[in-house]
């Protein structure tokens, strides 16, 4: 016997650690029902437990948590439990024996039960799997990826190596679902060619998973957002995958989606519709704070009056219980919805209050965003909100964080930047990108604004600032040879600074790399020049070459944002019809499914341009879109409603002047009236003096009216009437105070103008035009203004345009000149003798 032992050392320690019960000890674990059972079976048996025993062992334990739900999880209780431990010992110790999926299983379980990336166990596991990973295949490469996403190693030179062999394997990929997974971890670490080579392959995949599959769709949008990439064909084929499940969808998956499709400014109506609807029968299902408050936040902005009551009844019920991130959520949500429930709203502040200390730097920017924007005033809240501020700002050195904290001071009452601020300032501008320089001017013109120390002068100090940042924005621009980078500075940007400061440094920069336009981001750089207002001929043609000459590539959905800046601009590219053509026929598979709102604003913006397609208005004037645009409007905020039933209606009103023949109904009557009746206020300084110096031209008071409502109800500043001799026509006594605004002067029909004047006579409308009515840089008439212009002679009307460069010049720096002025434009006449 001692002869065969030492003959055989290895079969004798086979025999005596892993006895004749190994196979039944591993069927007893899998028919254990719960955590004691196994735990039970691990104390009888740890000193003979192998490396399978002990993944099984794992596995167990943590599927009979997935199988609770999430208040009945009791993660930590396991993890603490003695026996737990002595899993962890061995799994350390049997590490090496493991097969490749053991491994990685082991490692996936270890983290779910909260075990950090320090941890002794975890540190090996991943050291190991490090050592293994070329020859992991597909699905334990993705499951890998995503323990290291979730230790926060999404830059680690581990990530690299992953993102390297994905890159190599690519071709050879065939399950869509570890890619996705693997696309997600590797999103921040690879290139836009890498970028672009995932999107095509997540496309070509994508017909082979089966269409229940959320997670694989979700991951897909998830992935576009980290890279930043509003790819339509892939969203819009994601989200008919959630439409399709949308009945099985909790809150958490539409609360994640909702989300991620706010970042890509991807809309979805019919998706939020289906949702709102699943979302509003879930209130009564929640009575935890946690998940009602996710609720509140999802549902909240898009619930209509009686949902919106419900949920705010109920949060203020457990207002006591909320935490301070949760409470932080609610008054996010709020600002969202633009409420005005004074009460809820002083609940919520009592709580920000209260755990006012534990916030970030960022945290207190959204409190205190939300709090002026709520129109809420505690000064206790507000002078701890500036303390807390000002002790943050004191040892920041980060230029973003500075930024940020800067901005938050000065939206406090009586704002002010003192020395130490200022010289702070100066000492990160060279680290700062445009967004945060854009921040800082926005802040400093702030605190000029609103600091009664600053209103009869501005201190040296702060215009030193100023021009400081002018010198730090145009040096970076000028420095910039990316398109792609300019674009991640530039999109978000907006306020007065970088209008008046940066806007034609950026336009001249934009010019330089324009060749770098494509399909990718075309629609990106028409939606910036829509609303900088900024008319630049040579940019505005590239994005018409583009589309001409890359319309297979770009997705219908871009469609509306390419045309906006050629409608609000009022320009045409030379290829005009053959621009318009193409873009429409790109959109026609797509008029029955786009948007309701991204229809009536493109059909207004074409429009604008004198493009009507017969297809597009039968899309919008029938009565089932119409109840579909109606549904769509209960889930908009209200300024957004507003501006979107105006769109609708001055697009009613262009087709029924433009193209009679299409036999489009007017439908805006009560509409109009009820707009009308409380939309006029005062007339502005120069539309004084000109009312007044109409008077004097034509003869009196009674031969010029103001503020007249037309058919099809547009406002002219002032009409008069002109007989076949070019004489005025006097109205009938009319009075009106200087300053205000007569009653209103209307034909509520669609009459043409002219049908009621004598022989030969005819109506002259006078506007006069602010810069609103033109393009920033240049005295061109944008397109509404040159619509309404169309219109009013289609009614019958002379219009007279008196634009406001013309009016304040100081060609026209005299009363008598003006009223030369007016005479001319009138009835032709040179200067008046006097």
């Amino acid at each position: 016997m001692l002869r065969l032992r030492a003959i055989c050392p290895f079969s004798w320690r086979v025999f005596q650690f892993r006895p004749f019960s190994f196979e039944p000890l591993l069927i007893r674990m899998n028919k254990c029902t719960d955590e004691e059972q196994i735990f039970d079976l691990i104390e009888k048996n740890k000193a003979i437990l192998s490396e399978k025993q002990v993944a099984c062992a794992l596995s167990m334990l943590w599927q009979f948590q997935k199988q609770k739900i999430s208040l009945l999880k009791n993660v930590e209780c396991i993890r603490d439990h003695p026996q737990f431990l002595t899993l962890h010992n061995l799994a350390t110790t049997k590490m090496e024996f493991m097969n490749d999926n053991t491994l990685v299983n082991v490692l996936y379980i270890i983290q779910q039960f909260g075990f950090e990336a320090h941890d002794p166990l975890v540190e090996a596991l991943v050291t190991e799997a490090w050592r293994r990973l070329e020859r992991f295949d597909i699905n334990m490469l993705s499951k890998f990826s995503s323990c290291l996403a979730d230790q926060h190693l999404c830059f680690s030179p581990l990530m690299g190596k992953i993102a390297d062999i994905v890159n190599r394997n690519l071709e050879t990929i065939q399950d869509l679902r570890c890619l996705s997974v693997l696309m997600v971890s590797i999103s921040s670490l690879i290139s836009q060619r890498f970028q672009e080579q995932l999107v095509n392959k997540a496309e070509q995949l994508f017909d082979t998973i089966d269409s229940s599959q959320v997670n694989t769709a979700r991951r897909i949008v998830q992935f576009l957002r980290n890279i930043k990439y509003s790819y339509y064909p892939l969203l819009e084929r994601c989200n008919k995958v959630f439409l399709s499940n949308v009945n099985h969808l909790d809150l958490d998956s539409i609360s994640k989606i909702l989300s991620l499709y706010h970042s890509l400014q991807f809309h979805s109506f019919e998706f939020i519709l289906m949702t709102k609807k699943r979302l509003t029968e879930m209130i009564p299902l929640f009575d935890h704070p946690a998940s009602f408050v996710k609720l509140f936040v999802t549902l909240g902005p898009v619930a209509g009056p009686e949902e919106e009551k419900q949920l705010k009844s109920t949060i203020l019920l457990m207002s006591e219980e909320l935490t301070g991130q949760q409470a932080l959520a609610v008054m996010g949500a709020m600002e969202e919805m633009e409420s005005r429930n004074s009460r809820l709203i002083k609940k919520i502040a009592s709580i920000l209050y209260k755990h006012l200390d534990n916030y970030k730097p960022v945290e207190l920017l959204r409190i205190t965003q939300a709090l002026i924007f709520l129109h809420f005033q505690s000064k206790e809240l507000l002078v701890k909100l500036r303390e807390l501020l000002l002790s943050y700002l004191k040892v920041s050195v980060i230029p973003s964080e500075i930024s940020l904290l800067v901005c938050a001071l000065s939206m406090l009452p009586s704002p002010r930047l003192d020395e130490a601020k200022i010289s702070q300032i100066e000492a990160v501008l060279p680290q700062c990108d445009l967004n945060d320089l854009n921040s800082f001017a926005t802040s400093v013109l702030r605190c000029i604004q609103y600091d009664p120390m600053y209103r009869n002068n501005t201190p040296g100090k702060q215009l030193k600032l100023l021009q400081k940042l002018d010198h730090y924005g145009r040096q970076r621009l000028q420095k910039c040879s990316s398109l792609n980078l300019l674009w991640e500075e530039v999109k978000s940007l907006k306020g007065d600074w970088f209008a008046d400061s940066l806007l034609e440094e950026t336009v001249v920069t934009l010019q330089r790399l324009m060749d770098e336009i494509n399909y990718i981001n075309v629609a990106g750089i028409a939606s910036f020049i829509s609303r900088t207002n900024y008319l630049s001929t040579s940019l505005l043609d590239r994005i018409a070459s583009v589309v001409l000459q890359q319309n297979e590539k770009i997705h219908p959905f871009a469609i509306l944002a390419i045309i906006l800046p050629f409608s609000a601009l009022n320009y045409d590219p030379p290829q005009r019809d053959e621009f318009f053509g193409t873009c429409l026929q790109h959109l026609n598979s797509y008029l029955s499914i786009l948007d309701p709102l991204k229809l009536v604003f493109l059909g207004y913006s074409l429009a604008t341009r004198e493009y009507f397609s017969e297809d597009l208005l039968k899309a919008i004037f029938n009565i089932r879109f119409l109840a579909k645009l109606d549904s769509q409007l209960e889930l908009l905020c209200s300024s957004l409603n507003m501006k979107v039933q105006f769109r609708l209606m001055e697009l009613n009103r262009a087709v029924c002047l433009e193209c009679p023949e299409y036999q489009i109904p007017w439908f805006h009557d009560r509409f109009c009236q009820q707009q009308y009746k409380k939309d006029f206020g005062s007339m502005n300084g120069a539309q004084q003096q000109i009312y007044k110096m109409l008077a004097e031209v034509l003869g009196g008071i009674n031969f010029v009216k103001a503020s007249v409502l037309t058919p099809y109800y547009y406002t002219i500043d002032f009409e008069c009437i002109l007989d076949k001799r070019k004489k005025p026509i006097p109205y009938g006594s009319h009075n009106t105070t200087l300053g205000k605004l007569p009653k209103i002067h209307s034909e509520l029909n669609t009459q043409i103008a002219g049908s009621r004047l004598p022989p030969g006579a005819e109506k002259i409308a006078l506007e006069f035009l602010d810069s609103r009515a033109f393009c920033r840089n240049i005295p061109h008439l944008k397109g509404k203004s040159a619509m309404k212009k169309r219109h009013l002679e289609i009614l019958g009307y002379h219009v007279i345009q008196i634009p406001h460069f013309e009016w304040n010049s100081m060609a026209l720096s005299t009363k008598n000149d003006r009223m030369d002025y007016l005479r001319e434009r009138i009835f032709g006449e040179g200067k008046s003798s006097s």
